[in-house]
């Protein structure tokens, strides 16, 4: 089965994800700003999710992670939790 490993940060509005997009892109630290901002509890890891098979993460989730480029900022992705940037750091 396919597995990922993944970071994500998770935000209440579409407008501060795309504001921590950009700084990202900028050349902020993925983690510093998942430190820092993340409402998700894996912000104290850096966003770090570990590994994980499809189906084990909610369906918008799933889709980004298991269709995206590796290791390139996705977002924002739109879950019942809020608005998540993602980076696929794996995927085998």
């Amino acid at each position: 089965m396919t597995q990922a490993t993944a970071r994500h940060i998770l935000v209440e509005t579409e407008a501060k994800c795309e504001e921590l997009k950009q700084a990202i892109e900028n050349g902020q630290d993925f983690a510093d700003v998942a430190k820092e901002h993340s409402r998700c509890p894996s912000g104290r890891n850096g966003g770090d999710l570990g590994s994980f098979g499809p189906g084990q993460m909610v369906p918008e989730f799933d889709k980004a992670v298991f269709n995206s480029e590796l290791n390139t900022v996705i977002g924002p992705v739109k879950t019942q939790f809020g608005y998540h940037l993602l980076e696929v750091t794996s995927r085998t």
